[in-house]
């Protein structure tokens, strides 16, 4: 228990009613802990952080709207006084790289037990790191970007569903460019296509 005994005030944002639910049960047994706050979409974190005046927030990386990650820098900005933790059902190295250059002071996996979550909890609101060992030694070894800006760019709106035409229109190129873009993006990331590089980029972290 902080300092003076006071309560952890906790703020949950998850999108499923039945994990959310879960997560405030599980969170309302600790001594220490209580849930001051629940929403289910990103563009709601920020203003229900102010309104309930949330020590830390316990954000789902898959937050309908935005996304968690987007939605934990927006925290860190206009909130800051309340620190985040996400949780993920599939963690990934490159989400964990990507939730802490957003500000996430905790990155957990769902399936962890709740005696892990509330300590980590605990961690984040005196201000300290709660990120799962194996992840964080899996994020620091991930492989270094190798996309120059200008693919990642290309990848970026490729991730969209956007076919060559709609990516050379949007980025001022010629189709020929943007193919020999996606050409060399499949080979540096040893990508069999498209898709197949959109989602080694984001596993990695890189977009």
């Amino acid at each position: 228990m902080r300092e003076g005994n006071a309560l952890i005030r906790i703020l949950v944002a998850e999108h499923l009613p039945l994990v959310r639910r879960g997560l405030v049960a599980s969170l309302d047994a600790e001594p220490d802990l209580r849930v001051v706050g629940e929403v289910g979409h990103a563009d709601d974190l920020v203003s229900a952080a102010l309104t309930c005046g949330a020590d830390t927030a316990v954000v789902d990386l898959d937050l309908p709207g935005a996304g968690g990650v987007p939605a934990v820098s927006r925290l860190r900005e206009q909130a800051p006084a309340c620190r985040a933790l996400i949780l993920s059902a599939q963690p990934t190295p490159g989400q964990v790289r990507r939730a802490l250059a957003a500000h996430a002071l905790g990155f957990m996996s769902l399936d962890v037990a709740p005696e892990q979550l509330a300590d980590g909890l605990r961690r984040v609101a005196a201000g300290r790191r709660a990120v799962d060992a194996e992840l964080a030694v899996a994020a620091l070894q991930a492989a270094v970007n190798p996309l120059t800006r200008r693919e990642l760019d290309v990848l970026r709106i490729a991730a969209g569903g956007a076919r060559s035409a709609e990516i050379a229109d949007q980025l001022f190129l010629s189709v020929g460019t943007v193919r020999n873009h996606l050409s060399r993006i499949m080979c540096k990331t040893g990508a069999r296509n498209r898709i197949d590089a959109v989602r080694i980029a984001s596993d990695s972290g890189w977009l």
